[in-house]
């Protein structure tokens, strides 16, 4: 589960930070997609005038941004971060703490794999409880043998069961993928965080955090 959303792009030494001083700038966008749209309702509701540079496909959007056609570039802020990252000298674009859309996304399996899908889920509900319950890549092994917190151990299937063997599971198969890679908030920090493409966790942060949208519901 990953909450994107459409963003915009500057340059650091810009000046801009905010959504409302793009008003009046030049916007780069993908034409005919649903980012251009979302960019035009939002500023028509708004009452923003500026300059629209759409481009037939994302190479040439983000050519002409970095050529200086534009002042801004706007698409989803994980492909923004993704993009940045390519630059030559990713800390001279800053991606503004903006976003005028909702884009949650979330892992695709085949369709009628209904095994699958339950496996697929239940790992990735696994790894949101591990990071709220505070068990790491580093402490996962103690964990398993000294924590006295039932949720904690019926999560490493140290207790009880939350229906492993009905999914095919062993009863220890999250402390496994835990061992693997890491909670949640280790994969994101790892792939999409300050290690990773330097993209802040924003709604993504835990729900127990300040403007974090992300929970999943507890395994028993």
């Amino acid at each position: 589960m990953f909450y994107d959303g459409q963003g915009f792009m500057v340059r650091a030494d810009s000046n801009l930070t905010t959504l409302e001083q793009l008003d009046g700038k030049n916007i780069c966008v993908v034409s005919g997609t649903t980012t251009e749209l979302n960019l035009e309702e939002r500023f028509s509701q708004l009452g923003f005038i500026y300059t629209l540079s759409a481009f037939t496909n994302t190479p040439d959007a983000f050519k002409a941004y970095e050529d200086g056609v534009c002042t801004v570039i706007t698409t989803d802020q994980s492909n923004l971060a993704v993009k940045r990252n390519g630059f030559s000298d990713p800390k001279a674009h800053t991606i503004l703490d903006a976003t005028i859309s909702k884009e949650p996304l979330a892992p695709v399996v085949p369709h009628g794999d209904s095994q699958w899908l339950d496996l697929v889920k239940t790992v990735m509900m696994a790894l949101i409880n591990a990071e709220e319950l505070g068990i790491t890549q580093a402490n996962v092994d103690d964990m398993v043998i000294n924590s006295n917190n039932p949720a904690v151990r019926r999560l490493l299937g140290g207790e009880e069961s939350f229906g492993q063997s009905d999914l095919g599971l062993e009863a220890d198969a999250i402390a496994q993928a835990i061992r693997a890679v890491g909670n949640y908030g280790e994969i994101y920090e790892r792939s999409l965080g300050e290690n990773g493409i330097g993209l802040q966790r924003s709604l993504n942060l835990l729900w127990t955090q300040r403007g974090g949208m992300l929970y999943a519901p507890p395994l028993r």
